[in-house]
């Protein structure tokens, strides 16, 4: 049985196409072609393809593959009643609709916060006290090296009084 198809030429890359005639037995690489009838260049969609070859190879009973089907329909070549065309159904089917993103609930975006002023007196004096707690911690860690426990338990209560009202402020800016 002859088939119409197509066999691949040109360089890697650049591929164009023979539209040849052939033994349906053998590979379109093997090189055993009945007939040339005509070429295709997908790059620039460019087709020629000798007519009256075509329709006597039809006629005789070869059978086009689908691509070929619609290169000869391209060139208006008519066709016998008996070459199956395969529709040209574009929309295909999504496997799982519902994982698509656009059919998810949309999430509500986190809201943003407006963005707090701070001054620069603001940063001074947060620097200003976690500078004093700093020092009041290597003082700390001195004294006690020296062993001056008690005082060192004096300013480490102090510090601790300070940080508890620093904390009380910034939640009481927090609230509001």
């Amino acid at each position: 049985m002859l088939t119409i198809r197509m066999q691949r030429t040109g360089r890697k890359g650049f591929a164009t196409f023979r539209v040849v005639v052939q033994d349906s037995r053998f590979s379109p690489s093997s090189g055993r072609v009945v007939a040339k009838i005509g070429h295709y260049n997908p790059h620039t969609k460019e087709t020629v393809i000798d007519k009256e070859k075509a329709e006597k190879y039809l006629k005789d009973g070869a059978q086009p593959s689908p691509r070929v089907i619609r290169l000869l329909q391209a060139e208006k070549v008519s066709l016998p009643d008996w070459v199956v065309i395969s529709s040209v159904d574009k929309k295909r089917k999504t496997r799982n609709p519902e994982k698509l993103r656009k059919d998810q609930p949309k999430s509500e975006a986190p809201e943003v916060e407006a963005p707090v002023e701070v001054t620069a007196d603001d940063n001074k004096e947060e620097l200003a006290e976690i500078n004093d707690e700093i020092v009041a911690d290597k003082v700390v860690e001195v004294l006690v090296a020296e062993e001056e426990v008690e005082i060192a338990e004096e300013i480490s209560e102090i510090v601790k009084l300070d940080a508890e009202k620093v904390i009380a402020k910034d939640e009481k800016t927090v609230e509001a």
